[in-house]
């Protein structure tokens, strides 16, 4: 059977008060915050399998506006259900065929436009988490628009050659201890990238991480696992600024 995703009880989770606002882009329903002061930079945070509405993500969302940055968390899922704690394992697949993390094209064309017209971006990057991961890897092939990319723990599908030709810089992190991705995959990533990829990228392994490690509140976080976490955010955040 498949591995569980994720190790942790989304329901039980604190209750996070968020610094944004809700708004409709198009067909997409989007939570967006922006810091105090203008930018033309801006960053797309693309969600885990729970959704635009999980407190984690939005957390995440307020991060990336703390550091100077237009950030938007649009609902990839397009109204229909997120993962839920209460979902059986046994049914992830299915769900995920539902919920491909390589059929987000229009969705981020539609949020980039968004985010030029409405916002005044000149520069977006995009970061993502586990299923947003993968979004973010699929659209760094896809889309040149985005300048920059972030793919925290996303599972590495297909070995392809066109999956390894990034368009531009992209930064892929991963923690050690992740039960859903093997040390294999991540060396096979690295290998194809050498081979075939033409912009900067970067691959880091953070030690003794599981899934889902990079995004936790600080009340959520495990005393020694704070440095990592922290780490990871500081090595995203810095990759993204080289960039835009």
């Amino acid at each position: 059977r498949m591995a569980d995703p994720f190790l942790y009880d989304s329901g039980e989770r604190s209750r996070y008060k968020c610094h944004g606002q809700e708004v409709q882009i198009e067909h997409i329903k989007a939570y967006i915050c922006k810091p105090s002061s203008f930018t033309d930079k801006a960053v797309i945070v693309a969600h885990d399998v729970f959704g635009w509405l999980f407190s984690d993500i939005r957390y995440i969302v307020d991060l990336v506006a703390l550091h100077g940055y237009v950030a938007v968390c649009p609902d990839f899922f397009k109204g229909t259900e997120p993962w839920k704690p209460t979902d059986h394992w046994a049914d992830f697949a299915d769900w995920m065929k539902e919920h491909d993390p390589t059929k987000v094209d229009r969705e981020a064309d539609v949020v980039l436009k968004y985010l030029k017209e409405q916002c005044g971006a000149k520069k977006i990057g995009i970061v993502g988490f586990s299923w947003g991961g993968m979004a973010v890897h699929h659209l760094m092939l896809k889309n040149p628009q985005l300048n920059a990319g972030v793919s925290l723990y996303g599972r590495i599908v297909r070995d392809s050659e066109e999956r390894y030709n990034l368009l531009n810089p992209t930064f892929f992190i991963f923690g050690e201890k992740d039960h859903t991705i093997s040390y294999d995959q991540i060396a096979l990533l690295e290998e194809k990238l050498k081979q075939y990829c033409k912009v900067g990228y970067k691959i880091k392994v953070y030690p003794g991480q599981v899934h889902g490690f990079a995004q936790l509140k600080p009340e959520d976080m495990k005393p020694q696992d704070k440095p990592y976490i922290e780490e990871a955010r500081q090595d995203m955040f810095d990759w993204i600024k080289m960039y835009i």
